[in-house]
């Protein structure tokens, strides 16, 4: 069957991961920490982040965790306040996170429009920021569907997100393809009934996502050739 829609993640994909997050990170210990070392420390040391490099560190929660996941871990050492007010602030602050493309959006996806493809971002970050990014680069528009973790349709790697934008394109699962760079994407992808393919802007290798991913691109600036091999 080919390949008729494309569902993209947003961050490692779309987005230079650690010029993004790893910069956002060190903003947001530093606010929460201030100049409490020991505090800041043991952030860092929970959420899996480097403070010298300013770099997260692969496994980290904050690589495909939702935004209440990574509050959760916030919230073991600053109990006082709710997870759920932790989550909203981190949402707030996430929606301002400087933006690095890995590749010219336009170009991309006017490429993958010329092979008639719908296109779509499923991200484990919640739906307002991820469109506040998107649109931060004038990016929003190219994009028929983008939903996130709190959009009402799950997380990855849960198939149900990707089911349900494949529906809303009215386009076969089996046609579709996951784009991502986490096992995560990929196993969602995989849930889903979908060809899957990794990136390598992220954080993961390519020896962890190949046992998942039918193809393993540089980057996503790559999947228009890929697909049209597919489709021949």
């Amino acid at each position: 069957m080919n390949i008729r829609g494309v569902i993209f993640d947003k961050d490692g994909t779309l987005f230079d991961f650690q010029s993004t997050w790893g910069i956002w990170t060190a903003q947001v210990l530093e606010r929460i920490a201030g100049s409490d070392e020991e505090l800041l420390r043991q952030f860092a040391q929970a959420l899996g982040y480097d403070v010298p490099t300013r770099r997260v560190q692969p496994g980290s929660v904050i690589v495909a965790g939702t935004p209440m996941e990574i509050a959760a871990v916030i919230h073991d050492h600053i109990p006082g306040m709710a997870q759920s007010q932790i989550c909203g602030w981190l949402n707030e602050e996430a929606e301002t996170a400087p933006q690095v493309l890995v590749t010219d959006l336009h170009r991309l996806t006017a490429d993958l429009r010329r092979i008639d493809l719908g296109l779509c971002v499923m991200t484990n970050d919640a739906e307002g920021p991820a469109r506040a990014h998107l649109a931060s680069v004038q990016a929003l528009d190219l994009f028929d569907l983008v939903i996130g973790s709190d959009s009402g349709f799950g997380a990855k790697p849960q198939a149900a997100p990707l089911l349900a934008l494949a529906d809303k394109m009215g386009i076969p699962a089996a046609a579709c393809v996951m784009v991502g760079d986490s096992t995560h994407d990929l196993r969602a992808g995989r849930a889903a009934g979908m060809r899957t393919v990794a990136v390598l802007t992220g954080l993961a290798e390519a020896a962890e996502l190949t046992p998942l991913a039918d193809a393993v691109l540089p980057d996503v600036s790559h999947l228009p050739a890929w697909i049209s091999a597919q489709n021949r």
